[in-house]
């Protein structure tokens, strides 16, 4: 029971990001105190990170370095300075240079209704095999997988990995760790204020952390046939202090489900500036 608790509250949310009211999941914010982030004129750019694996050599300036990944996906290093500019503007940027890499995707969610439901599929399938309960959802940009009491979410921007009584939910920088067991639930997070919209197979994610230093993500994710061959996901991890410089690593994707490249990109942006 708690294995389908947990499908039909995934499948809420991201039916929440399609829906009516304004295509939009509210914004969420979970308080906790981020340490200072370092101040850095040249960038750490190792050979590899998990499954990135660096392209020559850094950038002459030591501000840029490029990665390459699985299936064709790619990283880059940047080093901004702010100089004097508010962290927002530069990252704006940055959000608008990668949706230029999916128009289709950018043009559906600007066009969205905001009164009207979002067209989206939902295929779900059940069975009880053995005794155990098999199940599989699917809808643009969402995947679940269980059996029993494991399950495996995978949606832009989130993913939940269950095992029995113990649970992991990422969304952004957030990470909780539940256990039934022993009643207690961790929840790891950085100030995050969680924004997620969708419209078809359109889905794009923000996070942000109010406080004295930077610390951000953003992804755009096109699941429609129109990205075949193209990019389907790209985004960012930034980090830094509010002053700048700030660290950001810029992601495009062929697959729809690059966790690890995410992990990695954030992983980068960590040995330069810290947590």
């Amino acid at each position: 029971m708690r294995l389908f608790l947990l499908m039909a509250s995934a499948t809420a949310l991201m039916t929440a990001a399609c829906d009516g009211e304004g295509s939009r999941v509210s914004t969420v914010s979970i308080s906790d105190d981020g340490g200072p982030l370092k101040v850095v004129t040249t960038l750490q750019c190792p050979q590899t990170q998990g499954p990135l694996t660096r392209k020559g050599g850094p950038a002459a300036d030591g501000l840029s370095c490029d990665y390459a990944g699985p299936r064709g996906s790619e990283v880059t290093l940047h080093l901004v300075a702010l100089d004097g500019a508010d962290a927002t503007e530069a990252l704006k940027a940055f959000e608008t240079r990668l949706s230029s890499e999916l128009p289709a995707a950018e043009a559906r969610l600007a066009s969205a209704p905001m009164e009207q439901a979002a067209d989206a599929t939902v295929d779900v399938r059940s069975e009880t095999v053995d005794g155990v309960e098999h199940a599989e959802v699917r809808m643009p940009g969402v995947d679940i997988q269980a059996k029993g009491d494991d399950a495996v979410v995978r949606l832009p921007g989130m993913s939940i990995d269950a095992s029995g009584n113990k649970a992991i939910v990422r969304i952004g920088g957030l990470q909780i760790n539940a256990d039934d067991a022993s009643e207690q639930v961790s929840i790891t997070t950085e100030d995050e204020a969680l924004d997620i919209r969708a419209h078809g197979d359109a889905t794009v994610v923000r996070t942000r952390a109010p406080g004295k230093s930077v610390r951000a993500n953003f992804i755009l994710t096109d699941g429609s046939g129109e990205a075949r061959g193209l990019w389907r996901v790209v985004g960012y991890e930034a980090r830094g202090p509010s002053g700048g410089p700030i660290v950001v690593a810029t992601v495009k994707s062929k697959g729809r489900n690059e966790d690890g490249l995410f992990d990695s990109a954030r992983d980068l942006v960590r040995l330069n500036v810290g947590d």
